[in-house]
This record gives structure tokens, C-alpha cells and sequence, in this order.
């Protein structure tokens, strides 16, 4: 005879999941919208009613246990379908509905996505977009809906989508830092420059700076004052004297305008592929997957108006 939910039950099932995806008390109490103390509450009542301690709790950490990791496995599944299947019932026949992931460059994300969410949760209330930031999304094999890339990564087997247009790179420093660094009139002589740099792609490889001019390409390796993968931060740095940053124009064009970043290299600078959205071709594409690529490109058409 097949089990039913006793009162209450469904509640802490998900306090349990939210915990457990957390590793917080706190941050699933935010994302729930509930007080600490419940949620505590709640995740105690749901391992007596199991019989089992499902998390290792200290003053400092959140872990699940065995018991706990495979609970986890089939609730969150079995949650999603629950919530999918409350979403399909109030939401208007035939409107899109359901969760849409995408994997997504930071930038991406931030140039693209995210002004991009206010229209999709206004047209389509019912679809939840789920991201995933990646630097190299591949070919979806993670299981995403959909994935943004440089047009010259997608894979062949996709269908893909202009987002942006082509852009180039830009190298820029400080009005600080060009006072006692002579600005470089070659990519070579970067050698006798800090630079920042990123770390990205698979096992977290530093990025070459590449440049062109005329039938003339170089990629060069240099040493670095400072690394990280997180792009405001190596633009702050450059802001603050550090070094020399290597990146999309558009990120320091407002710097560059205002005076507070000069740039270099005009000259060198190479013109990529813009990042494209893409799916797997011949997939059918659900009501929800549709209504989010709509809103993608047609973002792009609205800003080339």
C-alpha cells in the first residue's frame, strides 16, 4: 500500500533539501523565507520521523551523512516534481511552465542574463530559469537546456544564435601606473609590464593575450602581479595600479571614456565571434525553452534598434 504525506511532512522534506543543498541553516532559511529556528525545527522532526540523522551539524559547518546523501538524491528529484507538477496546475492553459537551466560564462551572465530576467519573469511567471555559470559550457552534456558561448566554441551540432555582434579586446592601465611605466608600443613589450590575469577553462589554465595586427598574430604568457577568475576584481586592479588588464573592450569602455583607464595596443587588437546562444540540434524544445530563447535574442533585436 503506497505511503501517504502525514501533515507537515512535505514542509520538512524541504527544509531538509534546501539544508542539505546549502550547507546552511541560514542561507535555507533565506531561500525558503523562513526563520533559522524553524527551519532547524523542521530538519529535527524530519530525522525522527526517518530514524536516521541525516545531517552532522557543528558551529561551523553543515555535512549530510550517508543516510542523508541518499535520501537527498530521490527528494530533490521528487520535489522538482512536485513543484513542476503545482506550477502546471496554476498556470494558464498552454503557458509555458517548468524550469529551463542554462549554462553561462560570468560575463555572459552579466551582460546577457541578467537584464534579460526582469522581461522573462514578467512574460512568463511560470518558468523558472536556472544558471549555471561555467566559462566553457561545451556541448550541454551536464544536461543543460541551453548554453551561451563565443560563436567560435559552439560545436557544429548546435543550433546557435547571435547574441552580441563581434567584439575585440582591449589593454588598458591606469593614468597612476602609466606615470612611471612607459606605455607598450608591442605586444612584446608587455614583458617589462605587470599584468593581471585570469584563470579559466578545464583545471583553471591562465589566459594567453592575444593579438593581431594585418597577417601578424601573437600569443604570449606573462608573468603576473595578480590572478583570479573573477573579472570586476581584475578591473579594480587595473583601476588601482596593479598591472596591466587584457579583456573584452566593452567591460572598460566606461572606465576608458571617463579617463580613469588609458588604453594601449589599439591597433593589435583582434575581433572575435560574439557569444551565441545554442541548444542541441533536432531536440524538441518545451513551451519553457522556447519562451526564454525568444526572450534572449530578442533582447539582441531590441538593442540593435
Amino acid at each position: 500500500m503506497r505511503r501517504r504525506l502525514r501533515p507537515g511532512e512535505y514542509a520538512e522534506a524541504r527544509a531538509f533539501v534546501a539544508v542539505a543543498e546549502a550547507r546552511s541553516f541560514r542561507a535555507a532559511a533565506q531561500e525558503l523565507g523562513l526563520s533559522a529556528s524553524s527551519i532547524s525545527h523542521a530538519v529535527r522532526a524530519f530525522e525522527s520521523r526517518i530514524g536516521h540523522r541525516l545531517l552532522n551539524r557543528t558551529t561551523r559547518s553543515v555535512t549530510v551523512t550517508e543516510a542523508g546523501h541518499r535520501l537527498l538524491q530521490d527528494l530533490a528529484l521528487a520535489l522538482e516534481l512536485m513543484d513542476g507538477a503545482v506550477a502546471a496546475a496554476v498556470a494558464p492553459r498552454d503557458a509555458p511552465f517548468g524550469v529551463v537551466s542554462l549554462a553561462a560564462p560570468r560575463l555572459a551572465v552579466q551582460r546577457i542574463v541578467t537584464p534579460a530576467a526582469g522581461r522573462l519573469a514578467t512574460e512568463f511567471p511560470h518558468v523558472t530559469l536556472d544558471v549555471r555559470t561555467l566559462e566553457q559550457p561545451g556541448d550541454l552534456e551536464g544536461g543543460f537546456d541551453l548554453g551561451i558561448g563565443l560563436g567560435d566554441d559552439v560545436a557544429q551540432d548546435m543550433v546557435a544564435m547571435d547574441l552580441t555582434g563581434p567584439f575585440t579586446t582591449a589593454v588598458v592601465g591606469s593614468p597612476a601606473y602609466f606615470a612611471i611605466n612607459s606605455p607598450p608600443q608591442h605586444p612584446r613589450d608587455l614583458a617589462r609590464h605587470r599584468s593581471i590575469n585570469c584563470r579559466s577553462g578545464p583545471g583553471g589554465s591562465l589566459y594567453r593575450w592575444e593579438f593581431e595586427r594585418g597577417t601578424e598574430a601573437i600569443a604570449l604568457d606573462l608573468e603576473c602581479a595578480l590572478v583570479t577568475d573573477d573579472p570586476d576584481l581584475m578591473l579594480h586592479a587595473a583601476l588601482e595600479g596593479v598591472g596591466l588588464w587584457h579583456g573584452v573592450d566593452y567591460m572598460a569602455q566606461p572606465m576608458i571614456e571617463n579617463g580613469r583607464l588609458l588604453r594601449v595596443l589599439v591597433d593589435w587588437s583582434p575581433i572575435y565571434a560574439g557569444f551565441h546562444l545554442y541548444y542541441a540540434a533536432g531536440a524538441p524544445l518545451s513551451p519553457a525553452v522556447r519562451a526564454v530563447v525568444n526572450v534572449l535574442t530578442r533582447a539582441r533585436a531590441d538593442a540593435a534598434t
